[in-house]
């Protein structure tokens, strides 16, 4: 079957998504909202404000219309779980009834507690694939070698998004817990987090490591508890994105927990810095309460972002728990 694929979003994901995607199929539909962006890729190749030295494939069309996309057969929503919902609205009535909807976002919706695939059931139907994985999209762009995990409630759907996906650098593996798989992408931000405040706080690496081994500890449980597989964190959705994202200076979230360990950030609207993070946290800790779950790093982080409590206190209220 010749698919028809469309990104929606052209951010440093959907962007580099739209470039591997275009070594499989004749044509990507890119779509954004801005005007001068669609005309610089259309024009010159480049998205200027994510990828200004990467030329994109001649064959990706970036558009602000989303009547573009409403032939697609998949379409990949490279978008922040706070624009999920605004996305799909737009796209109901528009696209397919029988669209295959591949979802990046790593959030919980909250106070619904729904995962961005249960958001698309809602609107359209268990048609979804989600996607997870330790990638950072400043190297899928460039070709660098790559792994993903995939996963849906029909294997089928997981097989053709595989099809238009995978190259000979990015690989793609499926797996069928959809539910552990959107799981592991929102617990592993959090853990990044906690490793994040710990490395602001200067603690010493033996212990930042014990508290990076509870996290993938508490995630096993987490997914135990809530109908997951617990094998799913040891895939590379699971402890390789933990790892990558809890390590690396590239990881926003990493980034965002050392700012706190510092106490250069208190209260992240005070300081102007709003992330994407904290809903996912209060999300992530009503979760496990609701479901009797001891989790010591969500409380953790949980403690210092939306308590607010001094990172030092709540390093010790953690390693009082750690065993």
């Amino acid at each position: 079957m010749m698919e028809k694929v469309g990104v929606i979003g052209a951010g440093s994901l959907g962007t580099a998504l739209a470039q591997t995607i275009s070594e499989n199929v004749k044509e990507v539909y890119l779509h954004l909202r801005r005007e001068k962006i669609k005309e610089a890729i259309n024009e010159t190749g480049y998205n200027s404000e994510y990828y200004p030295n990467t030329k994109l494939k001649d064959n990706i069309i970036a558009t602000t219309d989303l009547n573009d996309l409403k032939d697609c057969t998949i379409i990949f929503l490279a978008i922040p779980s706070s624009a999920f919902r605004t996305s799909l609205e737009s796209l109901k009535g528009l696209v397919k009834d029988d669209v295959i909807l591949v979802t990046t976002a790593k959030g919980i919706e909250y106070p619904s507690l729904k995962s961005m695939g249960k958001i698309i059931e809602e609107y359209f139907n268990d048609n979804y694939v989600a996607l997870s994985g330790p990638n950072f999209a400043s190297e899928i762009v460039l070709n660098l070698a790559t792994v993903s995990n995939i996963a849906s409630k029909n294997r089928e759907n997981s097989k053709r998004v595989k099809s238009i996906l995978a190259t000979p650098q990015f690989k793609v593996k499926i797996i069928d817990d959809v539910i552990g798989l959107e799981i592991c992408g929102v617990v592993k931000n959090i853990n990044a987090i906690a490793n994040g405040i710990c490395e602001g706080m200067n603690i010493n690496e033996n212990a930042r490591f014990a508290v990076l081994t509870k996290g993938f500890d508490d995630t096993k449980n987490i997914l135990r508890k809530i109908g997951g597989q617990e094998s799913t964190a040891g895939e590379y959705c699971g402890f390789g994105d933990l790892v990558m994202t809890s390590t690396s200076l590239e990881s926003r979230n990493h980034t965002l927990g050392m700012l706190y360990g510092q106490r250069l950030i208190v209260d992240e609207k005070a300081s102007g810095i709003v992330f994407e993070g904290k809903n996912s946290i209060m999300a992530i800790k009503d979760i496990c309460d609701k479901n009797n779950i001891e989790s010591v790093t969500v409380d953790f982080v949980y403690d210092v972002i939306v308590r607010q409590i001094k990172p030092t206190i709540a390093f010790n209220i953690l390693w009082e728990k750690i065993e």
